[in-house]
Order: C-alpha cells, then structure tokens, then sequence
C-alpha cells in the first residue's frame, strides 16, 4: 500500500481551518490517510484529551467579550478563560472569545451549556470548537461565564483590556442614553454592587450582613437588646453602597447613580444588569 502524500497545501488549509500547528496538522493528516475531516476529528480528540490532562488546572485568566444588538434590546457577555495572561492578551484568543459573544447574541441561547451547543461553523459546536482550542493552545480553555440581558435599552462595557464586561438595561429606550448608561456601566465594573437596588439582595447575604453587625456590635460591647436594631442600621448601609441605585454616582458623588439618570429622564432608571470578570 503507497504512502499517502500530504501536500504542503492540504497543511495549511488545516491550520488555516483550526489554527493548529503546522506539524500537528501535517500529523492529523497523516494519520487520517488524507483525510480532511478525520484530520480535524484527530485534532479535536488531541484537544479533549489535553482539556482531561489539564482538568485540574486553574484557569483565571481569559477574555471577556460584551456585545449589544444593533437595537439595543439585547446584550450579552461572554467569559473565555485559559491560564496564562499571555495567552489571554493573544489577539486569535480575544477574536474567538468575540466570535463565540456574537453567535451568544445572535443565538440568545438561554444559558451556558445551551451556548457551547451552538453551532460555531456549520460543522462543529462551541463546545467542541473549545476543545479543539484546548489542543491549539496548550493550556486549559473554557467557557467560564455567559450572562445575556434584554431591555428597552442596553448599552456594554469592556473594561481594562477585556478583563471585565458590563451590560446594563434601562427602562426606557432613547439614543440620548447612550452616555448614561456607558457611565452607569463603568460604575458598576469600579463599584461592584451586588443588585440594581435592596430587592434584589438575595435573603443569605441580607442574613449574612445582619449576623455580621450584630456580631460586630457585640465585641463593641453593645448591650443584647441594642443589637438588633444596629444590624439593621449597618444593613441600611450596605444597601446605600452595595447596591447600585443608591450607590454616590463616581463622577459626582454629591448625586446618587438614581439621581444622575433622573437628569436625562426624570422616570430612566436601570432594570438589570451584567457584570463578569476575570478570577
């Protein structure tokens, strides 16, 4: 039986195709008789068995993509992680992250594992485009977070080098709220808070920062009967700068986030919002 022949152009079609090495595509090829799709098969197994190996790796550092429908109504964020920065700061690595954001939004799957189902070309998965990744790079890749939002209005962030992504929603749409929500949206990846306003506090962290106040309260020496009633007092705090409506706006802190857009609209106000990051 003849050798097989792989040309110098099959080779480069294949690395073209998955981003491969050019000896690790000329050995798919090889081993799959010249086959062009077995080939791309091989390189998959290759990556899933490299994602096995490196399963127990942390993988903290990545590319996080924020992306808005062109009528503003829809948003998502996507979160691809690997586990060193120099990959991260790869311009392929951050062009695949935005490549899986812009089929999440033209998607709009609901969910995470309903995103890696999503056909990435016609052929393969996101998921399995992942893993094709996993055995590209050499390093543990994954998708680490999808969040998606709907609004009247929606504007994104992307924050120090693509390190954070922030999508917030409005109540009411108008192009004049472009500026307030770019603003709000950096305010949230400077602020981090926790819920548009106090409803939307889950009861575990309500019960966390009561029992932390009360437990403060007591090595202050404050009588049984009072602490209570301090609990809620530093519960009221925590809203006013955990959450974001109450939070004082960083551009001027003498208004609150609520009062800044009540200068565009006296009724604008935020209904949801997104914010992933890196770690």
């Amino acid at each position: 039986m003849s050798e097989v022949v792989i040309s110098a152009s099959d080779v480069k079609a294949l690395r073209d195709q998955t981003g491969a090495g050019m000896m690790d595509c000329k050995k798919a090829l090889t081993e799959a008789g010249g086959d062009f799709e077995k080939a791309i098969e091989v390189l998959r197994k290759q990556g899933q068995k490299l994602s096995l190996k490196r399963a127990d790796r942390e993988a903290k550092e990545g590319a996080v993509i924020a992306l808005v429908s062109d009528d503003k109504t829809k948003g998502v964020v996507v979160r691809l992680s690997c586990e060193t920065d120099f990959v991260a700061k790869n311009d392929d690595f951050v062009a695949f992250t935005t490549k899986v954001a812009q089929l999440a939004l033209a998607s709009f799957p609901a969910d995470k594992e309903a995103l890696e189902a999503v056909s990435f070309d016609g052929t393969t998965t996101i998921g399995e485009k992942i893993l094709e990744q996993v055995g590209v790079i050499g390093e543990k890749v994954e998708l680490a977070d999808y969040q998606k939002l709907e609004a009247a209005y929606i504007t994104s962030y992307i924050h120090m080098g693509n390190k954070a992504g922030v999508i917030v929603g409005f109540n009411k749409s108008d192009a004049s709220f472009e500026e307030a929500g770019k603003d709000v949206a950096m305010q949230i990846a400077a602020m981090k808070p926790v819920s548009v306003d106090e409803k939307g506090v889950s009861s575990d962290i309500i019960e966390k920062e009561i029992e932390i106040g009360k437990e403060l309260a007591r090595q202050e020496g404050k009588p049984e009967e009072m602490l209570e009633k301090i609990a809620q007092g530093k519960l009221a705090k925590f809203f006013k700068e955990m959450t974001l409506l109450p939070q004082a706006f960083v551009k001027d802190n003498k208004k609150s986030v609520a009062e800044y857009l009540k200068t565009f609209d006296k009724e604008l106000t935020v209904t949801d919002f997104k914010h992933v990051k890196l770690g």
